[in-house]
């Protein structure tokens, strides 16, 4: 387990993280003024500011607005895709969606047109087709399967679909819906579009705390074994390319400009969340609703590259390169 004094040297550094990571704080560079809220009311909220850590040991750290409730969005790819694989195994789920990034924007209508096939699993194409492959023989049974999944990585067994939310998204779908009918078209996905859409909607409306996002990518980061309740989320075969395909396309099309600067792989949805996997290590989440061009929270961004410089979390970081020395977040 941790030691105290560290647990306490970490606590304090992520609450320093926090209270410079403000609207108007030094941290924030030029050019990262919010842009956007999802939805657009969503810019009353706009100083709720959550942030949690996991480390694969179970210590846990929490700081700010922990308490607040938001929807997966995007983020629900990541454990969409992970269900997918294990569903289908490596080589048919590669044959439908592939895990190159696209550089494109994460609604983009694009493909693979030497493979035939969206790009990954993290823009909206790659993860119609993810939620094509989930097996189930009505679309309740497909949303329960993947709620199951997210209750373990969560360790909450009352994780739920917010129907508000749900409700919301189905009734502003136009774009996607013609992507599905698109795809369909070409033999990309195949049979009932608006079945499809519910599962794919549904996952993207399960609504999480930021400790329970952290404890989702400490899971991750545990070799897909939940920290605190010792159940297996993800088959240890497809960990690695659940990971993988994170972080090299799950921050939309600032995949490349993330990997440079912050090396931590993650995955951002449009509610204002990121979740940052350490694999062996750690698991992170944060969240604040004002968005970047890109999608991505404008605060998230920015106290994952200050975490990252500080603590030398960069992938391709030397140890020497944290300001801490080797004093950085503790191992197991």
């Amino acid at each position: 387990m941790v030691a105290e004094a560290e647990r306490e040297l970490v606590q304090e550094q992520l609450e320093d993280l926090r209270s410079t990571c403000t609207a108007g704080g030094r941290m924030l560079l030029p050019g990262e003024e919010v842009v956007s809220y999802y939805p657009p009311e969503m810019a009353r909220r706009a100083e709720e500011f959550g942030l949690a850590g996991t480390n694969v040991d179970g210590t846990r750290w929490e700081v700010g607005d922990c308490h607040v409730r938001f929807p997966l969005h995007s983020i629900s790819k990541v454990f969409t895709y992970g269900l997918a694989l294990e569903d289908n195994g490596l080589d048919e789920t590669l044959r439908r969606v592939g895990v190159e990034p696209s550089g494109d924007p994460f609604n983009s209508i694009s493909f693979d047109d030497v493979h035939h096939r969206p790009f990954n699993p993290m823009i909206n194409a790659g993860a119609l087709v993810a939620v094509n492959l989930i097996k189930g023989a009505t679309r309740e049974e497909r949303v329960e399967r993947l709620l199951e999944r997210n209750r373990a990585y969560t360790g909450n067994p009352d994780l739920a679909v917010d129907e508000q939310v749900l409700a919301e998204q189905l009734v502003s779908n136009d774009r996607n819906l013609g992507l599905s009918y698109l795809m369909r078209s070409l033999g990309m996905l195949h049979g009932d579009i608006d079945d499809n859409l519910y599962v794919y909607l549904a996952a993207c409306s399960i609504t999480v705390t930021t400790p329970e996002l952290s404890m989702m990518a400490a899971t991750l980061a545990n070799g897909g074994v939940n920290p605190q309740t010792g159940v297996r989320a993800l088959a240890r075969e497809h960990l690695r390319t659940v990971v993988s395909v994170t972080s090299m396309c799950g921050m939309y099309d600032a995949a490349g400009e993330w990997a440079h600067d912050v090396g931590i792989p993650a995955k951002s949805g449009v509610s204002g969340g990121i979740m940052g996997i350490l694999p062996s290590y750690f698991g992170l989440g944060v969240y604040s609703p004002g968005l970047d061009r890109h999608g991505n929270s404008v605060r998230g961004v920015a106290v994952c590259r200050e975490l990252s410089a500080r603590f030398g979390l960069h992938m391709f970081a030397d140890p020497s390169e944290s300001r801490f020395g080797r004093v950085a977040l503790p191992r197991p």
